[in-house]
């Protein structure tokens, strides 16, 4: 199976993120996933076969963790892509800004409101 008929399941598409952050046993990938624990070995199993995953033992549990170097293929191919939607993100990055600035520049104009207000006559 290549990289991408492997990630385009999404429960394994949900093992690998869970396992991007730490190692983790069968039943720790069962409880956050709320997956039964023979659909999880089925997965672990696939992606183990692929490359994906790594095993140890610890005491009486085997510990997964991701290993990278499969998604490298899959970041080799997207890289072509990348051009189209850096652009987005980067006006993205500048509505956000400007928004931000605006809402401080709101915030400071109510401010100087209440602080500027004429005393009521009496």
């Amino acid at each position: 199976m290549e990289a991408f008929e492997i990630i385009a399941e999404p429960n394994r598409r949900a093992i690998l993120t869970l396992l991007v952050s730490s190692e983790q046993s069968v039943g720790e990938i069962e409880r956050q996933l709320r997956m039964p624990q023979p659909t999880v070995s089925k997965h672990l199993r696939v992606l183990r076969d692929a490359g994906f995953v790594e095993s140890t033992v610890d005491a009486q549990r085997r510990l997964y963790r991701l290993k990278p170097e499969p998604l490298q293929e899959v970041d080799m191919w997207l890289a072509q892509f990348r051009r189209f939607w850096s652009a987005h993100v980067d006006a993205l990055e500048r509505h956000l800004d400007r928004m931000h600035r605006d809402r401080a520049d709101q915030s400071t104009l109510k401010k100087r409101k209440k602080t500027t207000r004429p005393k009521p006559r009496t």
